[in-house]
């Protein structure tokens, strides 16, 4: 286990620094109710920037339900500030205006573009910056959306595992609840990081950290990581990218 006393103090000066260099008056992170944006949020919480966690509900049932729930336990344990943002209205708006059928890939990644959007207008409004709430085996494997909860100002937990993520969160004394709860994007009902990928973090995070993974999930891992490549760096740029003859 990794000292997380000393990784707390660490993470507050990290946090404290960037918000210092920026001149930002506050840090917003979006409040899903899920493992990732509890420890983000009570980490940015106990830097004593301000903090404001936003929910934002967006089509699916589950946001409006267990969710929701476990955001507002999260903010009220550790105080908190919460604003909440329906975007169901904003999602239907925007397919709607499209006006063409959409994949079931690109219909589900509408929800954390919005989500990135108002996270944005609100922060740019308030003089804050965006916090990242995704774990390294989520990056390593290019499990987020592009452009989606992919994009922010900073990311105070990007290099823990799930597996850490879940042993910081007891040592900081978070809902068990939150804790025990199935890894999901909450994009749908029944919808799982796992199921989606077919591997268990477990396997994911045994691979990162030692190399080591039996062939079946192996080949799930180098797939998944090979297909979000582009995700995980900058849009090349003609004359800058060695890939486009750039020096």
């Amino acid at each position: 286990m990794r000292d997380y006393k000393t990784e707390t103090e660490n993470r507050i000066k990290f946090i404290r620094g960037v918000a210092d260099k920026a001149g930002a008056k506050g840090i917003i992170f979006g409040n899903s109710g899920g493992k990732d944006a509890a420890l983000t949020g009570i980490l940015c919480k106990m830097s004593g920037v301000r903090t404001v966690g936003v929910i934002t509900p967006c089509h699916s049932k589950r946001n409006y339900g267990e969710d929701r729930d476990d955001a507002l336990l999260l903010a009220r344990m550790f105080g908190i500030e919460t604003m909440e943002v329906d975007l169901t209205a904003a999602r239907a708006a925007v397919i709607a205006t499209i006006g063409m059928n959409l994949s079931d890939a690109a219909l589900s990644n509408i929800a954390p573009r919005l989500r990135m959007t108002a996270w944005y207008a609100m922060a740019q409004s308030l003089g804050f910056l965006v916090a990242g709430t995704g774990n390294r085996s989520e990056r390593y494997m290019g499990y987020f959306t592009k452009w989606g909860d992919g994009a922010y100002d900073f990311n105070p937990i990007g290099d823990l595992t799930v597996t850490e993520a879940y042993e910081y969160l007891r040592y900081l004394g978070a809902p068990e609840r939150i804790i025990a709860k199935a890894p999901s994007a909450g994009l749908s009902e029944g919808q799982t990081d796992e199921g989606d990928m077919g591997v268990s973090y477990a396997a994911i995070d045994k691979y990162i950290l030692t190399g080591e993974a039996d062939p079946a999930d192996l080949a799930i891992i180098q797939r998944y990581h090979a297909a979000g490549a582009h995700k995980r760096r900058l849009p090349p740029v003609y004359g800058e990218d060695a890939a486009c003859g750039g020096s």
